[in-house]
């Protein structure tokens, strides 16, 4: 089995030449006694020509008995295509080749669902393509998306080490955490009533390495969190993870920065202008009502507190007086809104604990809404002036604390674009990609059901240097120097400046997270106590590396751009794992199972 050549290489330049190619049957054609079989391998695929008259009968015959996906060698002789025959939607589609010998190397049984045609495949039940797997990676959409991977992940190592950091390897079987999401659990055999967890990140590693004198660490490390899942999310995957001493937030933006910088052109050819935008969380939920704003379009939400803060309409007015926003969007040219999209939004609203949702139609000329008759003719005039209103706009409002009137907008202005798409009223140009940073956010926040403070990104994160007096006395102003860097609407990664005096971790975890000292020396008495040995300021961010890649592929799951993903259940379908395991091995970890085991099938 010497190929000479690959399914996508030949050419006229190749016409007369003796080739050898090998791969899978991806299509079969019989025209008037002659086959034609589109072999395909990794690289694409070349028309080869099976003539009675060149061949032995029984090869000829064997080959018409052939099915998709049966795997091939064939020889012979490439010959330019007669005129009119050529296909120009792929590369080798000028020339063909004129079989002189095969060999089937495997058969393939009737398959499934079909591989040869994308648009079939595509609409394919997706459990069905993951209990196929090996199937579902041989089309080539799917090669293409493991190719760029592999490109990526090669370019990210090779840009940190141009900028001198030093891969290493941190450990996947690590100590419990709980704070945060749900861990995996791995039982220790050796000691009996003990467990390792496996890692949702390597937070704690890389700071011991900064500590330990690498100054500059990274890797494609590999996470693990037990928690339900949608489209963006794994139960296992992998984030570009970096850390840096002697540093400040602005060497972390700039390395980034030129890190995606590289990944956008080797994977698309594209070159994406940096420095990015720079925006502060408050600012971010005030303009787009979220914290990882998409900025291709417009929609931006406009504050009228000031405007309604005496109005006749009293929901408006008594969502002021108790402290709270009243904030609108114009939702450009979708007064059409049916009943159904505005109940969609109406329980967006709701979901946050509002208790409806009030809106204006524009439309014949008349604002249609029960609200309007409370206006007066300044507060329309606010509404005109500052939202821009016209024939066909649909207006929306939130009243409530600020954060929630700006999450309840933000949610609904998504919902907005997406309806607007689908009636091709707002067009956003697919090659676009707008960066930016989102800074300045509060270092906690506070759960009013728990009656407690928690970290708006993890316990590590540092307080802005001027901030630090405030922990104690006026914890809700203190500004983290957190940082997520923002995509099209999606957050391709966060971190922080870390906090690398024990004095002010140990202040975080027992004065405001409320963490026994016993329990802080118990979960991270390590830490603090390297902290004590020379501890460098620190910093660094994380990736999620199978979110850019679905990103840089153009598919909305990442699902897509891994190789053996799991379901939203977290199964493996093609494997059947999770499974049950016998008693013998449970006996050996000193385990016993109380739940009865899942019926077969």
């Amino acid at each position: 089995m010497k190929r000479t050549h690959h399914c996508n290489e030949l050419r006229p330049s190749h016409a007369g030449q003796t080739v050898t190619l090998v791969g899978w049957v991806h299509s079969r054609r019989d025209l008037g006694g002659v086959l034609f079989i589109d072999l395909r391998d990794r690289e694409g695929r070349t028309q080869t020509v099976f003539d009675p008259a060149d061949l032995p009968k029984e090869v000829f015959e064997a080959a018409t008995h052939l099915h998709a996906e049966s795997v091939l060698e064939v020889t012979g002789t490439v010959r330019v295509r007669p005129s009119g025959t050529d296909n120009t939607k792929i590369p080798t589609g000028q020339v063909e080749v004129l079989v002189k010998s095969c060999v089937v190397l495997n058969h393939a049984a009737v398959l499934p669902f079909p591989v040869d045609d994308p648009e079939v495949a595509n609409k394919v039940n997706e459990e069905l393509r993951l209990q196929y797997r090996y199937l579902d990676l041989r089309r080539p959409e799917m090669i293409r998306n493991l190719r760029t991977r592999s490109k990526v992940a090669i370019a990210t190592r090779s840009y940190m080490d141009e900028q001198g950091f030093l891969e290493v390897e941190t450990p996947t079987l690590f100590k419990s955490t709980p704070e945060g999401a749900r861990e995996f659990l791995v039982p220790n055999r050796r000691e009996p009533g003990t467990f390792y967890a496996l890692p949702q990140s390597p937070q704690q590693f890389k700071q011991i390495l900064m500590v330990g004198g690498v100054e500059r660490y990274f890797q494609l490390a590999r996470c693990y969190r037990d928690e339900d899942l949608r489209a963006d999310r794994q139960p296992e995957f992998t984030q570009v993870d970096i850390e840096m001493s002697f540093i400040d937030r602005e060497d972390i933006y700039g390395l980034i920065e030129g890190l995606l910088k590289r990944v956008w052109k080797t994977a698309l050819g594209m070159d994406i202008p940096t420095p990015f935008k720079r925006i502060a969380f408050e600012e971010a939920l005030n303009r787009w009502g979220i914290d990882k704003p998409d900025t291709r379009f417009g929609m931006e939400l406009v504050d009228f507190t000031d405007d309604f803060r005496t109005s006749s309409f009293k929901v408006f007015a008594g969502a002021v007086a108790n402290g709270g926003v009243v904030k609108a969007l114009n939702a450009k040219g979708l007064a059409g809104a049916t009943q159904g999209q505005i109940e969609t939004m109406t329980e967006y609203a709701k979901s946050f604990g509002a208790k409806g949702l009030a809106f204006i139609k524009v439309e014949n000329g008349e604002w249609k809404s029960p609200i309007v008759k409370f206006f007066t003719d300044a507060e329309k005039a606010a509404l005109t002036t500052k939202l821009g209103i016209e024939e066909g706009d649909l207006i929306l409002f939130a009243a409530d604390q600020w954060l929630n009137a700006c999450e309840i907008l933000g949610k609904i202005r998504l919902y907005c674009a997406e309806v607007l798409k689908a009636q091709g009223k707002l067009v956003i140009d697919p090659n676009r990609f707008d960066f930016l940073w989102v800074v300045d956010f509060p270092l906690l926040s506070y759960d009013k059901e728990m009656n407690r403070w928690y970290s708006s990104h993890h316990p590590f994160t540092a307080p802005v240097a001027e901030d630090i007096p405030l922990l104690t006395s006026d914890p809700k102003k203190v500004r983290g120097q957190h940082y997520d860097i923002v995509v099209n609407g999606v957050e391709l990664g966060g971190g922080s400046i870390r906090i690398h005096q024990p004095e002010v971790q140990r202040t975080i975890f027992q004065d405001l997270l409320a963490i026994p000292a016993e329990e802080t020396q118990l979960r991270f008495g390590y830490m603090l106590e390297a902290f004590q040995y020379g501890a460098p300021p620190h910093g660094g961010i994380a990736l999620g590396f199978d979110r850019m890649i679905a990103i840089l592929c153009g598919t909305q799951s990442i699902r897509d751009v891994i190789a053996f993903p799991k379901t939203a259940k977290g199964v493996d379908l093609m494997t059947a794992s999770p499974s049950t395991v016998t008693g013998r091995q449970l006996r050996d970890l000193h385990l016993e199972v109380k739940a009865a085991p899942p019926k077969a099938g």
